[in-house]
């Protein structure tokens, strides 16, 4: 038995070594782990204010998207609505003038009937007439004279 136990005495001052040298590089590991968890600290509050930056960057293109979109929408709705303005002003004009074509021509059509109708019942131009008045002045006055001829001094 003095074989076995002395096998077993250096397996466990075997694994009393080993355990000793585990323990020495875990003690060595510790200020690596320290300084590794310093540096993630670091990168990760690098990686922030990185993020941070990054975010306004995003929020101030987002924004002058916006903006530039609002515009373009705006211009394109003024122009459409001086279009729509501009047709509606063009339509507004040709109806109108068809109006006014229909009642002026309705007039004119109501005039010239009112004419034509004082034209057909007219008996003679003015001129007829006054000449009609001279004829008669003129044989009354040689009437006058012939009969105070004719009957003279008597």
């Amino acid at each position: 038995m003095n074989k076995s136990s002395d096998i077993r005495e250096a397996l466990i001052a075997e694994a009393i070594g080993d355990v000793g040298r585990l323990m020495r590089d875990l003690a060595a590991l510790t200020p690596l782990i320290e300084e590794s968890r310093a540096h993630f600290l670091q990168a990760n509050d690098e990686l922030r204010e990185s993020l941070a930056g990054f975010e306004r960057r995003v929020m101030a293109i987002t924004d002058n998207a916006k903006t530039q979109a609002v515009r373009y929408m705006a211009a394109k709705t003024d122009e459409a609505t001086r279009r729509s303005i501009d047709q509606q002003g063009r339509a507004m004009a040709d109806a109108a003038r068809i109006a006014l074509r229909a009642e002026v021509g309705a007039m004119m059509q109501r005039w010239q009937a009112a004419w034509q109708s004082m034209l057909d019942r007219r008996r003679a131009p003015w001129w007829e007439v006054w000449l009609t008045h001279v004829a008669a002045a003129v044989a009354g006055a040689a009437a006058t004279w012939a009969a105070a001829v004719y009957l003279g001094p008597a």
